[in-house]
């Protein structure tokens, strides 16, 4: 899979949005391969409990157009799911939002063929282009020690 397979964007930022502040990341690459990721062995697409995502600048923060890469991975093992290229004020809309709502953002991931996806999550992970924790920018949960 292909960076350029996806395209990511956000929904419920603004404050008179109703609902809760959205990244939906679309898939348009070979049919069934993002499933094949997405699943365990048993089968099952993952929830908001098994997945870890984060964002990495390739640029500096206050850089109009500053850009990065998305990317999710598996909580318990780390293993790497996918990765797509968004720009940065795509994901720090939604982390704003969600630090003005409840805290918690929703990732909708939608693939062709298959029912989306949709994952309740608390914690997005924003790092510097040197991988350095930006934690300002990031939505970390309180009393999550990192």
């Amino acid at each position: 899979m292909r960076r350029d397979h996806f395209t990511l964007t956000a929904t419920q930022t603004d404050s008179s949005d109703e609902g809760v502040p959205t990244l939906v990341l679309r898939y348009s690459g070979p049919g069934g391969n993002l499933t094949a990721r997405l699943e365990d062995g048993a089968g099952q697409v993952p929830d908001g409990t098994d997945i870890d995502a984060a964002f990495r600048l390739q640029t500096p923060v206050d850089d109009p157009d500053a850009s990065g890469v998305f990317s999710i991975s598996r909580r318990l093992t780390g293993e790497y799911v996918f990765e797509a290229s968004a720009a940065a004020e795509t994901v720090l809309d939604v982390v704003a939002a969600a630090r003005e709502e409840s805290g918690e953002y929703r990732l909708r991931i939608e693939r062709p063929g298959s029912t989306p996806v949709d994952l309740e999550l608390e914690t997005l992970l924003v790092y510097d282009p040197a991988g350095e924790l930006l934690r300002q920018q990031s939505l970390i949960p309180s009393g999550v020690e990192l």
